[in-house]
Parts: C-alpha cells; structure tokens; sequence
C-alpha cells in the first residue's frame, strides 16, 4: 500500500516548487492523492478492514486541510494543482 520509491520521486519532481522541495503544500497534497488511490482500491477488494479504511479517512482529512491552507496562501497555485490532480473543490 505504501509508494513505491521511484514513483515517490517521480511524484515531487512533478510538483516541486524548487530543486531541493520535498515539503511544499503541492507535493505533500500530490503524494497524499496517490496513496489515497491506493488505498481505496485496496479497500474495494477487502471490505472489512476496518484499521485501513481508518487510515484512508485521515488522509483524506489531512489531504482536505492542505488544500484549504494552499487555497488561503495562494488562489492561483491552489487552482492549478485543483487542475493538474484533477480534483474537485
């Protein structure tokens, strides 16, 4: 369930701010989406583990409040990782 490491690297290349960035908004938001995705398929073939389903609900809360902390810094870089995730807000 967890990112494979190139797939990680590839994600924050995608999304970094700059060279070194690793912890900007965009990236954390980025790679929160990919693990949520995992997680969900996982979920559809194991309905009753309980202890991920948990783990997918604080992901997307977390996921959740830092979009809402991107879209009070900055609108215009909120609205492009909205566009590049293609996510709903």
């Amino acid at each position: 369930m967890t990112l494979v490491k190139e797939k990680k690297v590839q994600i924050i290349k995608s999304h970094r701010m700059h060279e070194s960035d690793t912890g900007s908004p965009e990236v954390q938001i980025a790679l929160l989406s990919e693990q949520i995705v995992k997680l969900t398929d996982h979920l559809k073939g194991h309905k009753k583990d309980n202890h991920s389903r948990r783990g997918l609900l604080q992901m997307v809360n977390k996921r959740r409040r830092l979009i809402s902390y991107l879209k009070k810094k900055d609108e215009d870089r909120y609205s492009s990782l909205l566009e590049k995730l293609d996510l709903s807000k």
